[in-house]
């Protein structure tokens, strides 16, 4: 074939904060003059058939010197459209706001005296992006079916695990699966429902494509579900002191690896629960359940005013003058959080909150519905920058610290 993309994105779904490449070839006209590959990139939300609503960017490459071809990463362009946060549900629950479709139609054109030629349209398949993050080594286009970087591997729910974690039967909080695990698009890889067993053996499911959720089309690939006790729609009730999540098929058969959750007891400090935005672009849960400490630090700065007045026959000044005034009145609050005893598989977690764009101090073990209009979060950074990791093999359990800075401080100046 003259022209062809020889290289692209996954099929299933990309993770726009790394590189998203297209790579195009051609046989002809290479040698001309001006010869440049061009790429119209077109981004949009919704079905594919919507694509008539996306936005369009126009990308043009001159060839490479080694193979002649033209090579497009549209990453930064991808996730530059995907502006809102992971917990703004203003219009659709968290994934519908981060996943974009996209496309490209491409061609070449060059100059042939004062005119220029371009050669016929190639139009790409449609693909998804979320913002999310690949790692090293993986390479470039990865299928995330085979993105693990942890023994197990959790894919189509979008998380790095761990396999074992904790919750409080007050714990709110949702997960995210990928709909399609392998974009074959049969039964036996559509991702139906998603299974719950608790410690009794009771098995009760969550339906997806159900349209639990207002405003969300159950034509989407990427769908939430509620994944703690206390979440509207958790299938669970009853005693129990664990249960173990899977998604499956209509069939029943498992697609991912189990995820299992013990129910502790409230611990006597007063819990953090922490919500952060993971690689897949999605937000993770992690509760701080031993001691935490707040401080409120002031920021201030101070000017030396003129003393008295000038406009008098006599300069004089008042006995309350200061020569000292405050010009900058602020503060920052920071909280100190700790970790229970953890095994060492929450280390990629923990990796991942340290990198974490957007973290929030889910405020009394609360997080809104998707059709709430409260929120009962406290937006935080983490100023924990440097930590030492430990393993099972020389430290067992592992406990961890970590310092965030509230995002809002005391004063509200805008």
């Amino acid at each position: 074939m003259s022209y062809s993309i020889i290289q692209q994105p996954n099929l299933i779904l990309s993770l726009a904060q790394s590189p998203v490449v297209f790579s195009v070839s051609s046989s002809q006209y290479v040698g001309s003059e001006n010869f440049q590959y061009i790429a119209e990139l077109n981004i949009w939300n919704g079905s594919d058939i919507d694509s008539g609503s996306g936005e369009i960017f126009i990308l043009a490459k001159y060839p490479s010197s080694e193979g002649f071809t033209g090579i497009f990463d549209c990453s930064r362009i991808i996730n530059s459209t995907q502006t809102n946060l992971a917990l703004d549900y203003e219009t659709y629950p968290q994934l519908e706001n981060s996943l974009k479709k996209y496309q490209i139609q491409t061609y070449f054109r060059y100059q042939s005296g004062s005119d220029y030629v371009t050669g016929s349209n190639t139009f790409s398949s449609v693909f998804q992006a979320v913002d999310g993050y690949q790692l090293f080594p993986m390479t470039i286009n990865q299928s995330p079916v085979s993105q693990s970087v942890v023994p197990y591997n959790f894919w189509p729910i979008l998380t790095d695990g761990p396999v074992s974690q904790s919750c409080f039967l007050t714990n709110k909080g949702y997960g995210y699966v990928y709909k399609n695990y392998d974009n074959t698009f049969t039964t036996s890889s559509k991702v139906d429902k998603i299974r719950f067993t608790d410690s009794e053996g009771d098995v009760q499911y969550y339906i997806l494509d159900s349209g639990n959720f207002p405003n969300f089309p159950t034509t989407e690939l990427v769908e939430p579900f509620p994944l703690f006790p206390s979440e509207t729609g958790f299938p669970l009730s009853g005693s129990y002191d664990r249960y173990d999540v899977c998604a499956v098929n209509s069939d029943n058969e498992e697609l991912s690896e189990t995820l299992s959750f013990s129910i502790v007891c409230q611990q006597k400090y007063p819990n953090i629960r922490i919500a952060f935005k993971n690689r897949w672009g999605v937000l993770q849960y992690i509760n701080m359940d031993m001691v935490n400490r707040k401080s409120f630090n002031t920021i201030r700065r101070t000017y030396q005013p003129q003393l008295g007045t000038f406009e008098a026959r006599e300069l004089t000044y008042n006995e309350w003058d200061s020569q000292t005034l405050n010009y900058i009145t602020d503060s920052s609050q920071k909280i100190l959080c700790n970790t229970n005893w953890l095994d060492e598989f929450y280390n990629e977690i923990i990796k991942q909150l340290l990198v974490s764009d957007e973290i929030y101090w889910i405020n009394e073990g609360e997080i809104p519905t998707f059709d709430s209009t409260s929120w009962t979060y406290k937006p935080l950074t983490i100023s924990t920058q440097t930590l030492q990791f430990k393993t099972g093999v020389n430290d067992h359990l592992i406990q961890y610290s970590f310092e965030f800075d509230f995002g809002q401080g005391y004063k509200l100046i805008i």
